[in-house]
């Protein structure tokens, strides 16, 4: 996408948008993962934007963003009994909290936990970003798709349903929430953890 160059706009391939930015004094382009995503992105201020993408190194590597959401799941087992919940960071207070859903693993929670927090800060109209632990989950969401291996059985239908209404809200939904990753290494569990490790 364009926003600054010969001819501003959404375009679909790279080759398309490089004939927009080449020889243009200080052009302002970025790519996006959907048209919607691009579409909501075109209609804001750029440089404010594009801070905002540039900062989450920062977010994520030194200082806590209180003024977040926290999510984060739970599994007894592998697979076991999962739950997953959102926390304001600020306070920890719980927002949101699901299950427990029997023979699931922590990974579709994590991914579970992130789908719900970005559908609650939508319908909430927050801006704040979501701090996961899981590396998985956050690819997954980004990829709008849940790659888990588990196998669908009687007991953990409802958790294969969640999994369906996720990705087709993930396909079907645009969103600027930032997705940030938590330095467990350096500030310790996320506060939405259950603090059930032994």
């Amino acid at each position: 996408m364009v926003w600054e160059g010969i001819e501003p706009g959404i375009y679909e391939t790279w080759n398309e948008c490089k004939k927009q930015i080449d020889r243009f004094n200080r052009p302002l382009y970025k790519s996006f993962f959907s048209c919607e995503e691009a579409e909501e992105a075109y209609k804001s201020d750029p440089k404010l934007y594009i801070r905002r993408k540039i900062c989450k190194k920062k977010d994520t590597l030194n200082e806590i963003d209180y003024h977040s959401l926290s999510v984060d799941a739970a599994c007894s087992g592998n697979p076991g009994n999962m739950e997953y919940r959102g926390v304001y960071t600020k306070t920890k207070e719980e927002v949101f909290h699901s299950g427990p859903f029997q023979e699931g693993t922590n990974n579709i929670g994590e991914f579970l936990a992130i789908v719900h927090g970005l559908i609650w800060l939508k319908q909430q109209k927050f801006s704040m970003p979501i701090y996961s632990d899981s590396k998985i989950a956050i690819i997954w969401v980004q990829n709008k798709k849940c790659r888990t291996k588990l196998e669908l059985c009687k007991n953990n239908k409802p958790i294969f349903d969640l999994i369906e209404r996720a990705e087709k809200w993930l396909k079907n939904n645009s969103y600027i929430t930032r997705i940030l990753k938590w330095n467990t290494k350096k500030w310790g569990e996320i506060f939405a953890d259950f603090n059930r490790k032994k």
